[in-house]
């Protein structure tokens, strides 16, 4: 093998090659001059045929260090990446129970405020209810009771009529009632103009029927001869006829 064939072969070669061959290059120039040296030279030739070798050794021993420094490499790449898919699916699992715990938690807190709710609701309707209780029964209490005789007709009738804004005085009916019945609830005329025509005069102030029926206010017994009605409702036909009922001093 000539001097100049071996660099054309060693540049196609990578560099661990090149050394080997280089390594093997150099036995064989040891050995070689070995075969041609006396022998008494041969203490002097074997150093350099060991120093020729070492390169072979040397190299064997690298790429064997590479080796293990690449799988020690790639080993703990690879542990590495377990401990970040097992941090990953921590991480993750955590979140998970993180997120059940807060809808929980949100569910929880949801059902107590629609429970408190639902309590302040009932609370609300039972005060309510006890505030109409307790506002019928100041007004029961604050009813006035009335007699039932004439004085108390015309105090009842009086109190509906200034509610209607319906005017007249005590006197101004009592004095009419009088005039008319003489004070009996239960007063009939069967003989005048009204009687003919089949529509009598009744009760403490003499109302017809048509007239009750149109001049008649809520609240008061549709009934001609219930007293109450009949003074409301003579008294409302005198207030849009002559004013008030203390204006009729006659039949009316």
């Amino acid at each position: 093998m000539s001097a100049t064939r071996i660099p054309s072969r060693l540049r196609r070669l990578n560099k661990v090659q090149k050394i080997s061959v280089a390594g093997v290059s150099a036995l064989g120039v040891a050995a070689l001059t070995f075969s041609l040296v006396p022998s008494n030279a041969e203490a002097e030739i074997a150093p350099q045929a060991a120093a020729a070798t070492a390169p072979v050794a040397f190299t064997s021993a690298a790429g064997s260090a590479q080796a293990r420094t690449v799988q020690k490499s790639l080993i703990e790449q690879h542990s590495t990446a377990e401990q970040l898919v097992k941090a990953a699916d921590a991480a993750k699992a955590k979140a998970e129970a993180r997120a059940r715990a807060a809808k929980a938690e949100a569910a929880a807190e949801a059902k107590e405020k629609a429970a408190e709710a639902k309590e302040k609701a009932a609370k609300a309707k039972a005060d309510a209810k006890k505030r109409d209780s307790e506002a019928a029964n100041r007004s029961t209490a604050r009813k006035p009771v009335y007699a039932n005789n004439l004085d108390g007709w015309i105090r009842e009738a009086m109190s509906i009529m200034k509610k209607e804004g319906i005017p007249g005085s005590y006197s101004g009916i009592h004095r009419n009632i009088m005039r008319e019945s003489s004070g009996n609830r239960w007063a009939i005329n069967n003989w005048d103009i009204n009687a003919r025509n089949g529509v009598p005069s009744k009760g403490l102030l003499q109302v017809i029927q048509p007239t009750f029926d149109r001049y008649h206010v809520e609240g008061t017994k549709k009934d001609l001869y219930d007293p109450v009605a009949n003074i409301v409702a003579a008294c409302n036909y005198a207030a849009d006829r002559y004013g008030s009922m203390d204006n009729v001093d006659s039949a009316y």
